[in-house]
């Protein structure tokens, strides 16, 4: 990801912390967001926002998408 796309998540993220509900859907785990992000300073701030009073539920299996495809 481009420099200010990570720049303009971090921004959103921020301005939504403590004050309402976030949901993301990411087909990566938490642990390769590092890959993703190019600044892993942001990387960090955006995670540590995310996972203050989170529940995560991790589904694991093979797509619906992909099943249906055939």
């Amino acid at each position: 990801m481009a420099d200010k796309t990570v720049e303009d998540f971090f921004e959103i993220v921020s301005r939504r912390y403590e004050k309402g509900s976030i949901i993301i859907t990411s087909n990566r785990s938490i642990n390769e967001w590092d890959k993703v992000f190019i600044d892993k300073t942001l990387t960090t701030a955006v995670v540590d926002r995310l996972m203050h009073h989170c529940s995560v539920i991790e589904i694991k299996g093979e797509s619906y998408r992909f099943k249906k495809k055939d």
